[in-house]
């Protein structure tokens, strides 16, 4: 099974070392510094008090590689358009396409039927790019849940987590999905195939649609957020609009909302990717985690006024600090 990473991150790093130590024939698209160190010394991954140490093939260049049997896009949703023209390089006919990335998913009405099969979104995918030069068939989905960081080039280390829930987009269980997902379980990863992936994605969500831009406009960790009276109720009020357009779109939330604000203040003093994100001055994932759940609700006409007036401010925010470019009207 030839594998690539296109994104060796720290997710995307922690993905590669467990496929190959699964059996995978694993390649790496990397750059910089971090790409040089794992040429030298290989990618280590910390974890639980172990290293493990993997020498891999690593390029800039995916045309390095050749077409590859799965392809996985390990990088931040706004960071995807920009390796789209490269992408082919590494795709033959039967190449699948899994998508590592957060927020709603450029695919997300592939494979739904109804009134909705086939729309793109303007606020993940603008000008259909990804389902023109990927192609829809192609996707796989996965909801990642680890916490990691790159540490140093090369190294990188897993706070917690290890599971990576995977779907096909019409919620069968191929065979394509099953062999990936066996040699994941083989290098210590957990990969459930979710049939229902959606719900998933949705759970997620819930959370990434409301403490990640509140996070980016105060400061403020989970704990904080949660133990705030005023915070919570903006979460909770962003998270039930959220829900809202989920059942529209046929998705029970499986969760209640009070359990996941719950879930999300157990963790404590936790900053967000998009507050991390904004603190060291990198472009930042707004439209994929917010924009993305306005976008859907102004689709099904279910209203999202704190989703629409939090969003407004986040981007205005970002913006000031060079992490975000506001879209044009």
């Amino acid at each position: 099974m030839k594998v690539c990473i296109y994104g060796a991150g720290a997710i995307g790093g922690y993905l590669a070392s467990g496929l190959a130590k699964g059996g995978g024939e694993v390649s790496l698209i990397a750059r910089g510094p971090h790409l040089a160190a794992i040429r030298r010394q290989g990618l280590t991954v910390r974890q639980g008090g172990r290293e493990a140490v993997t020498k891999l093939a690593a390029s800039d260049r995916p045309e390095d590689f050749g077409p590859q049997d799965y392809v996985v896009i390990a990088l931040k949703a706004q960071a995807v358009a920009g390796i789209l023209d490269r992408l082919p390089a590494i795709l033959h006919e039967r190449t699948a396409v899994v998508t590592a990335v957060n927020g709603v998913p450029w695919w997300y009405f592939h494979g739904v039927g109804g009134a909705y099969e086939g729309k793109t979104l303007e606020t993940v995918d603008p000008g259909a790019r990804q389902w023109r030069v990927i192609g829809p068939a192609r996707a796989i989905g996965c909801v990642v849940y680890p916490a990691a960081e790159v540490l140093a080039p090369g190294v990188i280390d897993v706070l917690e987590g290890d599971r990576f829930s995977l779907g096909e987009p019409d919620g069968s269980v191929s065979a394509r999905v099953q062999a990936l997902a066996d040699v994941m379980r083989k290098g210590g990863l957990k990969a459930p195939v979710r049939p229902r992936l959606r719900e998933e994605i949705w759970v997620k969500l819930l959370g990434n649609v409301s403490f990640n831009p509140i996070s980016a406009l105060t400061g403020a960790t989970l704990g904080e957020i949660c133990r705030d009276a005023s915070t919570r109720a903006l979460v909770r009020a962003m998270m039930v609009e959220a829900a809202a357009v989920a059942a529209k779109l046929g998705v029970v939330v499986p969760i209640d909302v009070d359990k996941r604000i719950a879930g999300a203040e157990a963790v404590g003093e936790h900053k967000t990717s998009m507050l991390q994100d904004l603190e060291r001055g990198r472009p930042m994932e707004i439209d994929a985690l917010v924009a993305s759940v306005a976008e859907l609700g102004r689709l099904t006409s279910v209203p999202t006024p704190h989703i629409d007036a939090v969003l407004a401010l986040v981007r205005q925010r970002a913006a000031l600090a060079g992490c975000y470019t506001i879209p044009s009207a």
